[in-house]
């Protein structure tokens, strides 16, 4: 692996260049994500069926963690302010082709296109804005500069369901890709005259392609997979030509990446447990993201709610998230970051049981899931600083950059698979009336009984949500020692 040395800097940090910054976090988080509500909304006006939506709602993540690796290690070579203002391009474009977005034939096409450059846009600003946030602002300017844009990206994915619920409501769904559109020219200009920062490189960079190519082919079969299985038919040729291609392209890229000296995903990172524990339950409590877009459908669908009055249930999860991770930093000072890890866990897992009763009255579902998202911005935030230090904390020096860039893969990866396998659970079993038949007899619906299939898909998501916890605490049991310090 080649070594990369921090360059020297006498530019200084301002709070201009810091919100020009955190405007594009905003336009990904807090615009970009509102498809997890406003789905429906999208799917009914552009004329696009449910499985074919649940790929635009997960493409934008997976193309987020697919490259989040690949543009900060080039954002160290070629310019963290470069990478970060094609970032912002991409958002502005990707942004414009979601809103512009005709109905028809061409619907789908300029729909995921416009979805995969919101993705690219997320992995260029994600990880070259932390770079420079590094580079530009030291002590405890830093630390308020990384709260800052901590409060932007945890705060808009908390707020994405209430405002897109919101605009979409009352100024269409479009009005929402406009505003991330200006938002993301706002930022773009507020950066203008931000002296370029680069890394010193060490020997001669080789850029990854192959295993770039290798990673991007599997990660894209496999979604494609997961998505459109129940369409395709799960046992069809197509299908398993796309479990063919998973298994081969997955297997050819660990090839690559152990026997490549320039290897852009450093395998030897997964030696230390700790990092290897932190990262595997980060990327299994990202896809719990997989609950949100399952019971904000199922309150429209089954419950007849639009998407502002589904959008209000998520406002304990927005106040909850930002109230509570600086709770979260405290936690892992006082216990170090096993006991808050679980604990965020949790209370994850109890906030996704309370919005799991589908089979109760819309009224009290509604009181139950309330409670339920604000618990769950709760467990999200106690789990998110203390992980965050467990996977980075007792890493060399030299391997800080790449098991960043991992780390925050899983998060974006997590969310792709999360959002896409509860998306493609409750659309298969909530458009087969057979499946009312699973739970007859074990729990009594009351109310309606004409949208029982919804219901009991809703109930089978969730419960996969809450089964990715489980595994998620098993991890961390398992991998991150007790005490107040990690051990490498």
């Amino acid at each position: 692996m080649n070594t990369v040395v921090q360059s020297k800097t006498p530019y200084k940090g301002n709070d201009r260049l810091l919100f020009g910054i955190i405007m594009g976090v905003v336009a990904f988080w807090l615009f970009a994500q509102t498809t997890l509500n406003i789905a429906p909304d999208m799917s009914r006006d552009l004329g696009i069926n449910a499985n074919m939506m649940n790929v635009a709602v997960a493409i934008t993540s997976l193309f987020s963690g697919i490259f989040i690796v690949v543009m900060g290690g080039l954002a160290d070579r070629v310019g963290r302010v470069r990478i970060t203002r094609i970032g912002f391009y991409m958002s502005i474009a990707g942004s414009l082709l979601v809103a512009i977005t005709p109905q028809g034939q061409l619907a789908t096409p300029v729909l995921l296109v416009g979805r995969a450059l919101q993705g690219l846009s997320a992995a260029c600003i994600m990880s070259a804005s932390l770079a420079l946030l590094k580079a530009f602002w030291d002590g405890p300017e830093r630390q308020r500069a990384i709260s800052m844009w901590s409060i932007g990206s945890w705060g808009g994915s908390g707020l994405c369901s209430l405002v897109g619920g919101l605009m979409s409501q009352n100024f269409g769904w479009r009005s929402i890709f406009w505003v991330a559109l200006a938002v993301s020219v706002l930022g773009l200009w507020m950066m203008r005259g931000t002296p370029e920062s680069k890394a010193e490189a060490k020997g001669e960079y080789k850029f990854d392609l192959p295993g770039v190519l290798a990673f991007m082919v599997s990660m894209v079969a496999l979604q494609v997979l997961v998505t459109q299985g129940n369409k395709l038919g799960w046992s069809s040729p197509a299908a398993l030509g796309l479990l063919a291609v998973t298994v081969a392209f997955g297997w050819l890229f660990f090839r690559i990446e152990n026997k490549a000296s320039n290897a852009f995903f450093d395998f030897s990172l997964f030696k230390n447990t700790t990092f290897t524990g932190a990262t595997i339950s980060n990327f299994l409590i990202n896809g719990t993201a997989g609950t949100l877009i399952v019971s904000l459908q199922l309150v429209q669908l089954g419950g007849n709610m639009n998407a502002q009055q589904a959008g209000f249930l998520t406002l304990g999860y927005a106040i909850a998230i930002i109230a509570f991770i600086r709770v979260g930093e405290k936690l892992l000072q006082r216990f170090g970051p096993r006991k808050p890890m679980i604990w965020g866990c949790l209370i994850t897992g109890v906030a996704i049981l309370l919005v799991s009763p589908a089979n109760l009255l819309l009224s009290d579902y509604k009181i139950l899931a309330s409670v339920g998202y604000a618990l769950f911005g709760v467990g999200l935030a106690f789990y998110a600083t203390p992980s965050t230090d467990a996977a980075l904390s007792n890493l060399p020096a030299a391997q800080a950059g790449s098991g960043s860039g991992i780390y925050k893969m899983a998060s974006s990866l997590g969310a792709a698979f999360g959002v896409a396998i509860s998306a493609a659970l409750f659309t298969a079993l909530g458009g087969d009336s057979a499946s009312m038949n699973w739970l007859e007899g074990v729990i009594t619906f009351s109310g309606r009984q004409d949208n029982l299939a919804v219901r009991e898909a809703a109930i089978v998501a969730l419960g996969f949500n809450v089964l990715m916890v489980v595994v998620a605490i098993i991890s961390i049991m398992l991998t991150v020692p007790k005490g107040a310090k990690a051990q490498a």
